[in-house]
């Protein structure tokens, strides 16, 4: 059973109070949905963030803009990715960490939650890699006389080289404020409203080097068919594994549980 949010004019953004419910309830829908369904919702969010992130690989190739600049277009640029996953339509496993909010409330069940998590987690790394060969195949990595291919490697050479500690605190701060966009979005009204609720969040992550797990299934993997050398396998798992635990500390522990302690903890929550 779902929760009413209330009314509110229909130009005001939903205030925190209706975001948590609105969250809940979408946290219920998404354990329901089948499984061809949600698998396929998963391969295109996979495939999204990979736009993003290859968008956001040509902005910072050869800019003179400076270190902070740079990064911060290149935020922008990677943007296009959550705008895509939101409002185009799609399952991202960083985002559903959110459904932690359903799970505290015992309307989603743990075996529903990590069937979920698991599927889409499968389906957005098909998403990337598909995305990968798809842009290995279209020429892609070869623009700008391969500049890109080299900023492609150096990008995946930074992520390796980062230690296990680093990399999953990075992934807590990367998915609280990826929960925050969405969030913020839950909040919006307009499709314009949701685009700026996303910016701004996901252009501070990029730009202070965090660490987002989806992103790092097409960023390691196209570094490596780049031809970064240092790179296999297991250096891609070793950064996987722990930014994929930092991601669910952050977005569902530190966002979601703390939201739900807030306004819905309790029968009828607190819908203030």
């Amino acid at each position: 059973m779902t929760r009413p949010i209330g009314s509110a004019p229909s130009l005001d953004a939903y205030s925190p109070a209706q975001i948590a419910i609105l969250v809940e309830n979408g946290g219920v829908a998404k354990v329901r949905l089948h499984t061809l369904q949600m698998a396929t919702l998963g391969v295109l969010a996979g495939a999204f963030i990979a736009f993003g992130a290859m968008f956001y690989t040509l902005v910072v190739t050869g800019t003179d803009m400076g270190f902070g600049p740079a990064r911060v277009l290149g935020g922008v640029a990677f943007s296009l990715g959550l705008i895509l996953v939101l409002l185009g339509g799609a399952e991202l496993f960083t985002g559903n960490n959110l459904i932690v909010m359903a799970w505290a409330a015992r309307k989603v069940t743990t075996a529903q939650l990590l069937r979920n998590w698991g599927l889409v987690y499968l389906t957005n790394l098909l998403g990337a890699l598909g995305m990968v060969f798809m842009f290995d195949l279209a020429g892609l990595m070869e623009l700008g006389d391969g500049a890109v291919a080299q900023t492609a490697v150096s990008i995946a050479q930074a992520k390796i080289d980062l230690g296990m500690i680093a990399a999953f605190f990075r992934g807590i701060l990367c998915n609280i404020l990826v929960c925050l966009a969405i969030w913020l979005c839950f909040g919006a009204r307009t499709v314009t409203g949701k685009i700026l609720a996303i910016v701004f969040p996901i252009t501070a992550f990029v730009a202070l080097g965090l660490e987002h797990s989806v992103a790092n299934m097409y960023l390691i993997p196209v570094g490596m068919l780049a031809g970064g050398g240092g790179m296999d396998f297991g250096a891609f798992i070793g950064n996987l594994i722990p930014v994929t635990l930092g991601n669910i500390v952050g977005g569902g522990g530190l966002v979601s549980l703390t939201y739900w302690l807030v306004y819905l903890r309790g029968p009828a929550g607190t819908e203030r």
